[in-house]
């Protein structure tokens, strides 16, 4: 069963883990998982109630297909940190394209009005994720519903130059934070919390693990890292450069062509997409191989420069 949802934050091509979870924008680790183990008791098959089978297996697929990788990339310091710098990239462009967004939800249209933007935010988060998973044939709309909560929350507190995440130090759990804080003497002076990666070293981190899996010959992940780099970034012609180089080397021509067109568009310079278009319409390209040569010889579609201005190997 495919899921399908095109509001609030969904729109922009982007999968708001927030509003499956039913959690807000700015919740902690503790929060995330107090909720995550809710919805979970609701929709297993080993702990819910539900008689219905057609509701009984529409559950298993919210949990499998939602709601647990949902949990995944929230409940992990590291991959939270970095997806909320990517939540609020989101709002901020949101922002910026404001004409365009469109609002359906009566808690959304509520909220772009309000005054007080928190706790109107927060009173119309806790109805509806209330709502949420009670019935299971409502719950893509409810997620919709959040999500567009979501967008507008982001939007407003964007406007007035106020983050709406949580610092990476405060992702940890509120208990042991209180904990360490009883134990310890208060500090002479706190230090100042270190900027949130800039988005060109968001596309570098994407780009270097691209490199590590291409490396390993793990092309699909690769393939992968480089598309999440785009959603950030569309007009990156590195990363569409790269991308040409791993189809090129799983064979994936129209594919590769289409990514070395669109990098030189971008940047006619690019050094790699000139190889790899080099590469792919010269005599000793993949797409001409078929054809011998005057001494009964196919070219070497394999080796030169593509490879080697790549760092990969033969």
């Amino acid at each position: 069963m495919a899921f399908k949802i095109e509001q609030g934050l969904f729109s922009l091509n982007f999968t708001d883990y927030h509003a499956i979870l039913g959690v807000a924008i700015d919740a902690d680790l503790k929060e995330i998982r107090k909720r995550y183990l809710q919805v979970a008791r609701r929709l297993h098959p080993d702990s819910n109630s539900i008689a219905d089978e057609t509701d009984r297996q529409r559950a298993a697929n919210l949990l499998s297909k939602l709601v647990n990788p949902a949990y995944e990339k929230l409940s992990q310091e590291k991959n939270y940190s970095e997806y909320c710098i990517l939540v609020r990239l989101k709002g901020q462009q949101a922002l910026q394209q404001q004409e365009t967004v469109a609002l359906t939800a009566d808690a959304a249209l509520k909220l772009a009005a309000a005054s007080d933007v928190d706790n109107t935010y927060r009173a119309a988060l806790r109805e509806l994720s209330s709502r949420q998973y009670e019935q299971l044939d409502q719950a893509i709309d409810f997620i919709g519903q959040i999500s567009e909560l979501n967008l507008v929350y982001l939007m407003r507190k964007e406007k007035r130059k106020e983050s709406p995440l949580p610092s990476p130090q405060s992702l940890s759990s509120n208990s042991a934070s209180k904990t360490a804080t009883a134990q310890a003497p208060a500090p002479a002076a706190q230090p100042t919390p270190a900027a949130p990666p800039t988005r060109d070293a968001l596309i570098e981190s994407y780009l270097w693990r691209a490199q590590e899996f291409e490396n390993r010959k793990d092309f699909s992940k690769a393939i992968l890292e480089l598309r999440e780099a785009l959603k950030l970034e569309p007009t990156n012609s590195t990363c569409h450069s790269r991308l040409g180089v791993v189809f090129f080397k799983t064979n994936q021509l129209t594919m590769a062509r289409i990514h070395f067109n669109k990098a030189l568009e971008l940047n006619p310079q690019d050094a790699v997409a000139l190889e790899g278009k080099r590469k792919l319409e010269g005599p000793g390209s993949k797409t001409a191989a078929a054809k011998p040569d005057a001494k009964g010889k196919k070219p070497n579609a394999g080796g030169g420069g593509l490879f080697g201005l790549f760092g990969g190997k033969k």
